[in-house]
């Protein structure tokens, strides 16, 4: 009994031993091989052969391992039925790493993009440009990459190879059906693939949507997140950025005019308080050095309007120079120009003198 077992169990203890001897020396074949080449990226003043390494590491682990493992099983003795349990496994197992190891490659292609473009600086439109397009690029590929995976594994199983060809054949109504009812989510896919291309809105722009100032935050296949200048996140379809109208402050630069409104007494001294704005705008950091402008913009029978425009770097900027420059402007009318403010007037046309009336003659008494 012993002898017979092991006669049956010598082949399966070799087969067992060789996959271990064979997966151990894929590990350490790998590790040495990620070694060196970790050692050799420090030397180099770029970070895309780090990210390439940390992407890359683990799918082309177990992918060697698989390699391997498959070039090994036609020199073990097994029978057919392990043999077939076996290619099914390799079947499976092979797309799944491979779609693994293209998901890693397209997301350290992102990674580098992303860390070439810096959206921090003033003049950043080049930057926002291609950070935009390579994200929504990166989630179209990576899209098509998961479903083609997906496919191969499917297509290794006979029996659903067979089903699906059969399925396919009878899916007419079941398409129409689906197509209709997914018909909002292929729209928005496909605006998604349109704006990578069009680029009516990039990452971090300023944009006004539904009445709401914010910046472009992430920028996604079917929807795009706006945050919103106190936080709030606007979740956006793509869809309405094509189909309906907004505005967007950084289309084509970050810089900007702003306004700053006073009303200010008719018989104000206009040039006096223009030379004060061009004192405060010029000692404002937040000037761009661009415009600087004081413009009566309207007159009315107790007041008139004057506009301070300004320019400033982007959005933000602008917002904060209008507002030193209106309490600027207020607090130097007030203290050094206070008959610049507005004054109520009042004026009485026409009016008619009166006489005083004579007094009663004295009273007689019979």
């Amino acid at each position: 009994m012993t002898k017979a077992w092991l006669a049956w169990a010598w082949p399966w203890l070799g087969a067992l031993l060789s996959v271990v001897v064979a997966t151990a020396l894929a590990l350490l074949v790998h590790r040495a091989a990620v070694l060196a080449m970790t050692h050799a990226a420090r030397r180099t003043s770029t970070t895309t052969d780090d990210i390439l390494l940390r992407r890359l590491s683990k799918p082309s682990r177990w992918l060697l391992v698989i390699f391997v493992l498959s070039a090994l099983q036609p020199t073990l003795a097994l029978p057919n039925w392990a043999i077939a349990i076996w290619q099914q496994a390799s079947g499976l197992l092979i797309p799944a790493l491979l779609g693994w190891l293209a998901t890693g490659l397209l997301s350290a292609v992102h990674d580098i993009v992303v860390v070439g473009t810096d959206i921090t600086m003033p003049n950043n439109l080049a930057a926002r440009r291609r950070r935009t397009r390579a994200g929504i690029l990166h989630r179209i590929a990576l899209f098509a990459v998961l479903l083609i995976t997906f496919c191969m594994m499917l297509i290794s199983i006979p029996s659903v190879r067979s089903i699906g060809v059969t399925l396919i054949a009878s899916a007419g109504l079941a398409g129409l059906a689906v197509g209709a009812a997914a018909q909002p989510a292929l729209k928005n896919l496909i605006a998604g693939v349109q704006m990578a291309f069009t680029e009516p809105i990039r990452i971090d722009d300023v944009v006004i949507m539904d009445g709401e100032w914010g910046r472009i935050e992430e920028i996604r296949l079917t929807f795009v997140v706006v945050r919103i200048w106190d936080d709030r996140r606007l979740i956006v379809p793509v869809s309405k950025f094509l189909e309906n109208s907004f505005q967007n402050w950084t289309r084509e630069t970050s810089q900007l005019l702003g306004t700053a409104f006073l009303q200010v007494d008719p018989t104000a001294d206009v040039p006096r308080i223009r030379a004060h704005l061009e004192e405060v705008v010029k000692a404002n950091p937040r000037w761009d050095g661009r415009v600087c402008v004081l413009q009566v913009t309207d007159t009315h029978f107790d007041h008139m309007e004057l506009r301070c425009l300004v320019s400033a770097g982007d959005a933000g900027l602008a917002f904060d120079l209008r507002c030193d420059v209106r309490e600027a402007m207020m607090a130097f009318l007030t203290n050094e120009m206070p008959e610049a403010l507005p004054r109520r007037r009042n004026e009485v046309i026409g009016a008619v003198k009166q006489e005083p009336l004579p007094a009663p003659p004295p009273a007689t008494h019979p």
